[in-house]
């Protein structure tokens, strides 16, 4: 306790404040050691008080979770402020993991920049140790205009330093980072940045998100913003994240400086994982300055870990199925709603006493458009955490007037229009195509941000041979080439859908006239 309240001396509020370089071995021949700059201010200089402090922050040496992140947000604070907030994510790994990269992303505090620099001229230095760049890190400086080979910005900036104590104390196998610092404020950078970090976002690799929460309101305030902001990334929509951080800002400025100083590195992680259907955030634990001793709760600094999974929620089965009555009353819900949103630009109100548990459960769902036989718009989504009449509702919409394929629907056609509904079943991935059922099964390929599906009735209706199917979805849907889905760098996914349509219910009172 005495070290924390000394090292508390010096810290106040969110830190900016640098230490000389404790001393280390001399780099080798030609390389220039990244020193630190921030041990004795945001952390202990001393390896032996830094190992206790972690040991403390560690204190409950079990995951919570069988199931390991591919990713994390974690604070870059001053450790007696966030580090036991950092510490409850980097808990989340397995120790004995030998991960094959770790990127650690953050944004640039010091030096204004556009665009990534990563630093590649020696090792990562901190009072435990050295920590190795990736070779990888000097590859893509040479394959990408965007990213720099830029020692500068990393000299005195703390937010990736203050990440390597709690990898270095926790993991028990070797490592080595790829440190990306992020500069300005284009979102074109995120958007650039993920493209081409995307094929790296696989479970053998590790992807830390450094970035404190909201900046000076008062603790009121900094809980609401931050809780908004952390559904933000849990929606896992980059459009959501932008609208909500813009919209605390303006809800709790001039008090609320930032909604999340790592805005860019979070944006680039959102337009990864926006391409990735199965992912699922999760928020870990939430602290601000505030509620430290040393915190003043007048003007505070949020911390708030999230970490990203697969989702891996249990098959349904074969056998999956809905009532009539609830496949009419979806149907009838989707043409409903296409026609009050073309003639009024409103939805048909659903009392909600009039929802069963099968039109309210959270499920992934397709509305297809077809006018005289033919495809007139198909659009939908692979999960949802929207109920299911909510899903249909939108998805309803999107293919009437969002299928960029074709002109937008008129309410003049809706007549010769008949609609076709498919409810989904979770994804799984695959490791061969001999898992894939042809006609049972739809298939979900992805390489990268590229991505394309093809429905299980797509077989029915083409004819194609299984080949001929992956080929198809690859090319035509993913933008891929023919035979991509044999690369061991493409990923597949399948899935099951419940199909129905107006068409099979002839009787039915579906369109006017009828």
């Amino acid at each position: 306790m005495d070290m924390i309240k000394k090292l508390g001396s010096v810290i106040v509020g969110v830190l900016f404040v640098f230490s000389m370089a404790c001393h280390s071995q001399p780099a080798e021949k030609g390389k220039t050691d990244r020193v630190p700059a921030v041990a004795g201010s945001f952390y202990p200089s001393d390896a032996g008080d830094l190992t206790k402090m972690l040991k403390a922050f560690f204190r409950t040496e079990t995951t919570s979770s069988d199931e390991q992140p591919l990713a994390l947000v974690v604070p870059h604070a001053g450790y007696i402020f966030s580090g036991e907030v950092a510490a409850a994510g980097f808990r989340m790994l397995e120790r004995d993991k030998s991960f094959r990269h770790i990127f650690i992303i953050g944004p640039a505090h010091r030096t204004w920049f556009n665009g990534a620099a990563i630093y590649t001229q020696g090792n990562f230095v901190t009072p435990l140790g050295k920590v190795p760049i990736d070779p990888l890190a000097s590859e893509l400086v040479q394959k990408h205009r965007l990213i720099v080979d830029n020692q500068a910005p990393h000299k005195e900036e703390h937010c990736i330093e203050v990440q390597l104590p709690f990898l270095q104390y926790w993991l028990k196998k070797p490592f080595s980072i790829i440190p990306i610092l992020v500069g300005g404020d284009s979102e074109k950078t995120a958007e650039v940045l993920a493209e081409m970090l995307s094929p790296y976002f696989t479970n053998d690799n590790l992807f830390v998100i450094s970035a404190d929460f909201s900046h000076y309101p008062a603790m009121e305030d900094a809980v609401k913003a931050d809780k908004s902001t952390a559904d933000a990334i849990a929606s896992n929509d980059p459009a959501e994240f932008l609208t909500t951080i813009r919209r605390n800002e303006e809800t709790y400025g001039p008090e609320l400086v930032t909604s999340i100083c790592g805005w860019l590195p979070a944006l680039t992680l959102l337009k990864i994982t926006e391409k990735i259907p199965e992912t699922e955030y999760r928020k870990v634990m939430y602290r601000n300055s505030g509620h430290s001793s040393y915190g003043d709760r007048e003007r505070v600094v949020g911390y708030q870990v999230m970490a990203l999974f697969r989702r891996s929620g249990p098959e349904k089965s074969d056998d999956f199925d809905l009532p009539e009555s609830d496949k009419l009353r979806l149907l009838e819900l989707a043409r409903n709603t296409i026609v009050s949103f073309l003639s009024h630009r409103s939805l048909p109100t659903v009392p909600e006493k009039s929802l069963n548990t099968n039109l309210t459960m959270k499920a992934g769902a397709f509305v297809t458009l077809k006018k005289n036989g033919e495809l007139r718009g198909c659009i939908g989504n692979f999960a949802s955490q929207n109920p299911l009449h909510q899903t249909i509702q939108e998805m309803a919409i999107s293919s009437a007037i969002r299928d960029t394929r074709f002109t937008p629907v008129t309410i003049r056609e809706m007549d010769r229009i008949d609609i076709e509904i498919s409810v989904l079943t979770p994804l799984k991935r695959i490791s061969s195509i001999d898992e894939f059922r042809l006609g049972k099964d739809g298939i979900y390929i992805r390489k990268g941000n590229r991505s394309g599906t093809f429905l299980p009735q797509v077989a029915e209706e083409t004819g194609w041979t299984v080949e001929e199917f992956l080929g198809h979805c690859a090319r035509d849907k993913a933008g891929l080439n023919w035979d991509s889905w044999r690369q061991d760098d493409v990923e597949l996914y399948t899935y099951q859908a419940l199909v129905f349509g107006e068409e099979d219910f002839p009787d039915a009172r579906f369109k006017k006239g009828k």
